[in-house]
């Protein structure tokens, strides 16, 4: 969903340290790094192709890319580190007060393809953001499984959610909510899988829910919540640092228990129909790919998140009784996952 809005908050955030942009520019680059390791590692075949590239205005990045490996169909992780003198025109509109300051952007999102429709897709986005007396922290991670498997879901889950209650007892449930929010396609009335985090404009101050949505359940209960204590840089980014940091103990338990299932035709086609919603998602609602086509980032970087193949079926309605209606009918609507028990 695209954020149109955002709610007024208390005074002007406090400056970063003078070397924010050298420390969280480089923790972007050990994240890609540290789960391209693990991911080929996992795969146990295939390993990531690298394309660095600059961006003409400023910056650049390092587009990773793995394809026909033994578990990832294909898969990408970037990392960019962009700035320059002009704001995008979707930063003005959200943070007015940026305007006349040049910018800096850096961040590493990846998404994962499998090839067995039993192991989930999967989506991670963590990066950081300055202008002037602007800065936030925003990302999130979220799962989106083709067949449910309830402890998948739960363990994933429960993994983000310690990350988070390292920090803040309310980052998870605010965010967890912003996040079922977030990867909703309004045009198909069901999410996009089974959610994770998300959250954007993070400068520690004022209430945790950011978003467009004022009559929303993330917005009601961060509403309820109150602003909680004000949060430094530091505090903000060691969140950040941990979050990112639990995204291979939350995913590949999942890919070890799914990558030996064997799965026919009607597996892979429901997969690759389901995956037609990915694509759905990315090209209309996604604000990571239209900050980066309006910032002239690298469109091969930018749309890496992709899936290889994808088909459409007109009016498809899942057979009653199936996995595939259990999807619909559980994982495609909010659930409370990190309390779930067997």
């Amino acid at each position: 969903m695209n954020v149109t809005s955002s709610p007024s908050t208390p005074s002007t955030p406090a400056r970063p340290p003078e070397d924010s942009r050298s420390r969280i520019g480089q923790f972007m680059r050990d994240l890609q790094d540290e789960i391209c390791q693990g991911l080929e590692r996992i795969d146990g075949r295939e390993r990531f192709r690298e394309d660095s590239w600059e961006r003409p205005e400023g910056g650049g990045g390092r587009s990773r890319v793995i394809r026909e490996g033994d578990i990832f169909e294909q898969g990408g992780v970037n990392f960019s580190e962009v700035f320059g003198p002009q704001l995008p025109p979707s930063i003005l509109k959200q943070r007015p007060e940026a305007e006349g300051h040049g910018f800096y952007a850096t961040g590493t999102s990846m998404v994962l393809h499998p090839r067995n429709p039993y192991i989930p897709t999967v989506h991670l986005n963590y990066r950081y953001f300055e202008a002037g007396p602007v800065w936030w922290f925003g990302g999130g991670v979220d799962l989106t499984p083709y067949y449910p498997f309830e402890e998948d879901a739960a363990g994933f889950h429960k993994t983000v959610k310690a990350a988070c209650d390292r920090h803040h007892s309310e980052y998870y449930p605010v965010f967890k909510r912003w996040c079922d929010e977030y990867f909703y396609l309004k045009h198909r009335q069901e999410t996009r899988g089974v959610g994770g985090i998300f959250f954007d404009y993070q400068d520690g101050r004022g209430e945790l829910y950011r978003g467009p949505d004022p009559e929303g359940p993330a917005a009601t209960y961060s509403k309820e919540l109150g602003a909680p204590e004000p949060r430094d840089w530091e505090s903000l980014f060691a969140f950040a640092r941990d979050c990112g940091k639990s995204f291979l103990p939350a995913y590949e338990p999942i890919v070890q228990r799914r990558r030996g299932m064997e799965y026919g035709d009607r597996e892979r086609n429901f997969q690759l129909y389901r995956r037609g919603r990915y694509v759905e998602f990315n090209l209309v609602y996604d604000r990571g790919t239209i900050f980066g086509l309006q910032t002239n980032g690298r469109t091969e970087s930018i749309l890496m998140s992709l899936p290889p193949l994808v088909r459409w079926e007109y009016c498809y309605e899942p057979e009653p009784g199936t996995p595939e209606a259990k999807l619909y009918e559980t994982f495609l609507k909010p659930q409370d996952w990190a309390n779930w028990t067997a």
